[in-house]
């Protein structure tokens, strides 16, 4: 079947999806990419069951992503996928991921190399399957977050969600 079929077959899947900001300063009040990543899930029609606004510590973000794959089929975090040392997102997920989805982060890269230039080598961006569970970490700028949710997250995620369980 083509990748046209797929997403028509896909249309109608229920989404569940939870949404984690790593960042010690970021607040309800003050979460931009939080706010705009559940308004852009919402309007999509997924539903988003879990937000959380965590710091940046490795115990955290595991625990974030375990407790959030319990509740929904995509776990969409943001923030932490620079290279600074406070930086760990990326790290923690990758080391769990069961299947990593590196296409995420290339294009991404390429989109934000667009509109950046060079300084979109510095993003970590990347994306995966954890226990059946799609999982993204993209950084925590507003724009990027546009970027990431307009151009490759939204229109494919259902899709996503179908593959992951179309064969059990």
């Amino acid at each position: 079947m083509s990748t046209t079929v797929h997403r028509q077959q896909a249309d109608a899947t229920p989404v569940r999806c939870a949404v984690v900001t790593v960042s010690d300063t970021r607040t309800e009040a003050t979460d931009r990419s939080g706010a705009f990543i559940q308004q852009g899930l919402t309007e999509g029609g997924f539903s988003v069951v879990r937000y959380e606004i965590i710091p940046d510590d490795t115990r955290r973000v595991a625990a974030a992503l375990k407790a959030s794959a319990e509740v929904a089929e995509a776990v969409l975090f943001n923030g932490g996928t620079g290279i600074t040392a406070r930086d760990l997102t990326v790290d923690v997920i990758s080391e769990k991921l069961d299947k990593p989805l590196p296409g995420f982060g290339e294009l991404f890269r390429m989109l934000s190399y667009e509109e950046v230039g060079a300084a979109a080598m510095l993003s970590r961006a990347t994306a995966g399957v954890y226990r059946s569970t799609l999982v993204f970490s993209m950084p925590g700028s507003p724009n990027a977050v546009q970027l990431a949710m307009e151009k490759l997250i939204l229109p494919e995620l259902k899709h996503m969600v179908w593959e992951l369980g179309r064969q059990g």
